[in-house]
C-alpha cells in the first residue's frame, strides 16, 4: 500500500474520498480493531486531525467504509454495459467479483460473515441491501414502474434482497471454503439473477 504524499492540496470531497478510500484498503486486510487512528492517517496521507473533521470518530469512518463497499454506486448500476438483460446482469455480477477480490478482508468480515449482532453495522447492510435492490431494478427492469403495481413491487424487492443472501453464500463457497471458483460463482448468480426478475420483453431477452 502506497499512502498519498502529506500536505496535497484537495478540495473537500476529493479529500474525503481519498480518507474513505484508504480506510478501506486498510479494513480489507485487517479487522476494525487491529486498525489504529494512526494508521488511518498515515494510509491517507493527512493529520489525525482531518479524520475527526471529516467523518467524526474512527467507528463513524468505519461504518462508512462499510457502506461504500456494500451499497452499489449509482453509476455501477446506471451504465452497465451489454444490449439485453443477461448481459447487463453479467456486467453487474463481474463488478460486484472485482469489488469482493479488491476488498476481500472486509467482505469476509461483514458481507459474509455477517454484523455479529452489532445494531449499527446491521443498519449499514439493511440499507445498503435497499439501495442495491432499487439500483438493480433500474439496471436490469427499466420498464417497472412501483405506481403501477405497488403489491408487486414489494414482492419483487423482497425477491433481489432475498438474491443477495445467495450471493454471500456464494462468496462464502469462493473466498472461505474454496469449494466454487470465480467463475463458478458468476454461473451460478448470473442467471439465478435474471431468472427471479420479471419475464423481459421480447427485445430484451
Amino acid at each position: 500500500m502506497t499512502a498519498p504524499p502529506v500536505g496535497r492540496r484537495l478540495d473537500p470531497d476529493a479529500r474525503r474520498a481519498e480518507i474513505l478510500d484508504a480506510a478501506l484498503r486498510l479494513y480489507a486486510e485487517r479487522p476494525y480493531g487491529d486498525v489504529s487512528t494512526s494508521e488511518l492517517a498515515r494510509e491517507a496521507g493527512v493529520a489525525r486531525g482531518l479524520l475527526n473533521h471529516y467523518f467524526g470518530t474512527k467507528r463513524e469512518l468505519y461504518l462508512e467504509a462499510l457502506g461504500a463497499l456494500l451499497t452499489i454506486p449509482e453509476a455501477a448500476a446506471t451504465d452497465l454495459p451489454g444490449e439485453t438483460r443477461a448481459e447487463r446482469a453479467g456486467a453487474a455480477v463481474d463488478w460486484f467479483l472485482d469489488t469482493v477480490a479488491a476488498r476481500r478482508g472486509l467482505w469476509l468480515t461483514v458481507g459474509v460473515g455477517g454484523a455479529g449482532g452489532d445494531p449499527e453495522v446491521d443498519a449499514v447492510v439493511e440499507r445498503a441491501d435497499e439501495v442495491a435492490a432499487e439500483r438493480v431494478l433500474v439496471a436490469l427492469v427499466p420498464e417497472h414502474d412501483p405506481r403501477s403495481d405497488p403489491a408487486g413491487d414489494v414482492v419483487l424487492r423482497a425477491r433481489v434482497r432475498a438474491y443477495f443472501g445467495l450471493v454471500r453464500a456464494a462468496s462464502r463457497e469462493w473466498l472461505v471454503r474454496g469449494s466454487l471458483d470465480r467463475a463458478g460463482v458468476r454461473d451460478l448468480l448470473v442467471p439465478t439473477l435474471v431468472a427471479l426478475l420479471p419475464t423481459p420483453s421480447r427485445e430484451d431477452r
